[in-house]
């Protein structure tokens, strides 16, 4: 058998992905903040890509009706026709001959800011700078920024009376607060880092930790509410006592409190009422970020015939079109060969781009009106009755994959009648019934879980043991472990805990 090399042909499929795909994924799965971001970004350089300016026009919409049967409202004009993609296909439809368009013509000076035009000083054609008597300046650009907790610090350091050591030691310590307020490296770990002696490194935290806010510079919580108290002459033995033994507080171990302490019922319940006054965090009044809040991309409304509409946020929706007449204007045969290859790839980058934004909102749309479909008794009647649902359920009805079913849903919000819900919300998983029944969502089973709790009385506290009974009566088979963990999850104490916190708040004589 002899070995040689040939030169053979194969037909093959396979999947590409190409940057315009790529591009349609990243949109899917950015958030609405990052969706702006991105077209604000695309607008400033690419000259084909331009604002939609016409009225605002009805959202898309899809509505659910009660017999699960969905009907799509059309968008209409919402979206501009299809653009094409190439030079031949524009030349067909438009009529133009791009060989003889614009020959021996530029851009015409008229597409240039003029001198009378309010950006002619933004352009820099004028040569001097625009005057706070314009209208359109920037107020906020005199507006004084909010001072930082490192900036306050380091202003106070800044007047105070020490040496030269001390003063950058303190400087290092600022640097190392975080924003509640807290230092967050230790005394011998400055002292190593720095070179110096450990005594001159407690100096300078003495002083860090008389600044303002009162409680700055504590290593841990105890510190920061001993600051505190002392500032406010209120670290008698007795409270300092009770500031060294937090772990009894929060585990309402008021009577062992008491023996520590050595006061009675009364001056107890004033001690802990004087530390539920201080600050735990007094860092986060200078550090705090501005939370901003969530835009929702869906609206779910209840309609008259006991169905629910779906519709798009078209505030949250980018409008946004490919210029076709600047496009024929400047591709012509006069353009100089890298203008025309520029030229081209940007209209290929804002045709893209609007279909993929047209892609992506009627994505989001078809994934939200399924989940509403499949949440159907969560809408009408709360969380008890949410669903079990999982990606491959949503991708099967809408004949998508479960990894694009996972980017739509991530960082999508929709507005509902019952509030404001990421759509992952919706995906939880199934608990089994003790009956051989429909199974069980697990948020329901949490919530089942939060509704037993608050209804316990002080006398008759439900234990996990108990919870899992009274689940299975309800028809829900769970283990107790499962409960203890969904229990911790929602922030509630165990039972010895809630016991006794609910026996301290009755009266004394119902407590007896």
């Amino acid at each position: 058998m002899s070995i040689s090399q040939k030169l053979m042909m194969r037909q093959s499929q396979s999947l590409v992905m190409t940057p315009q795909l790529l591009q349609a994924i990243k949109l899917l799965q950015f958030s609405t903040v990052e969706l702006q971001d991105y077209v604000e970004a695309e607008l400033e350089k690419n000259p084909l890509l331009e604002r939609d300016a016409r009225a605002d026009e009805a959202p898309i919409s899809q509505e659910e009706r009660p017999d699960s049967t969905a009907t799509t409202a059309e968008p209409g004009d919402w979206a501009r026709e299809d653009l094409p993609a190439d030079r031949a296909t524009l030349e067909r439809e438009t009529g133009t001959d791009f060989e003889n368009a614009f020959p021996d013509e530029a851009v015409p000076d008229q597409a240039l800011p003029q001198p009378d035009s309010p950006f002619w000083n933004l352009s820099g054609g004028s040569g001097k700078g625009a005057s706070l008597d314009d209208d359109d300046h920037n107020l906020e650009a005199y507006c004084a920024s909010a001072t930082t907790l490192h900036q306050h610090l380091e202003n106070q350091l800044g007047c105070t009376d020490t040496d030269d050591l001390t003063r950058v030691i303190a400087a290092q310590m600022i640097d190392q607060i975080d924003q509640t307020g807290y230092l967050l490296e230790s005394l011998g770990d400055i002292s190593q880092r720095l070179g110096v002696p450990e005594s001159r490194c407690q100096l300078a935290l003495e002083i860090v930790q008389g600044f303002d806010p009162v409680g700055v510079g504590a290593r841990n919580l105890a510190e920061c509410l001993r600051i505190q108290l002392r500032e406010k002459d209120r670290l008698d033995p007795a409270m300092a006592a009770l500031v060294d033994h937090l772990d009894l507080l929060a585990k309402r171990e008021f009577g062992q409190l008491r023996r520590v302490c050595g006061v009675d019922e009364e001056d107890l319940a004033d001690m802990i009422a004087e530390i539920r006054r201080l600050d735990p965090k007094p860092g986060l009044i200078f550090g705090a970020n501005p939370v901003d809040p969530v835009t929702p991309d869906v609206f779910v409304r209840a309609t008259p015939d006991g169905g629910w509409q779906v519709d798009l946020n078209s505030d949250a929706l980018p409008r946004v079109v490919a210029n076709k007449t600047f496009y024929a204007r400047v591709a012509g045969k006069g353009a100089e060969k890298e203008v025309r290859a520029f030229i081209d790839e940007a209209w290929t980058n804002a045709n893209w781009i609007v279909r993929s934004l047209e892609q992506r909102a009627r994505t989001i749309l078809k994934v939200a009106s399924e989940i509403v479909r499949q949440q159907d008794a969560f809408f009408t009647y709360g969380v008890a009755h949410l669903r079990p649902l999982n990606l491959k359920m949503i991708a099967d009805a809408v004949s998508l994959h479960e990894s694009t079913i996972s980017r739509v849903t991530a960082n999508k919000f929709m507005s509902t009648p019952r509030g404001l819900f990421e759509m992952k919300y919706f995906f939880t998983t199934a608990i089994a019934s003790s009956d051989g029944g429909a199974s069980v969502s697990s948020e329901a089973v949490r919530y089942r879980i939060k509704q037993l709790i608050d209804q316990e009385e002080a006398q008759a506290v439900l234990s996990d043991d108990a919870i899992v009974d009274r689940l299975r009566e309800m028809g829900i088979d769970i283990a107790r472990r499962t409960v203890a963990k969904y229990r911790e999850g929602l922030g509630i104490a165990s039972s010895s805990v809630r016991r006794r916190e609910k026996m301290a708040a009755l009266p004394r004589s119902r407590a007896g």
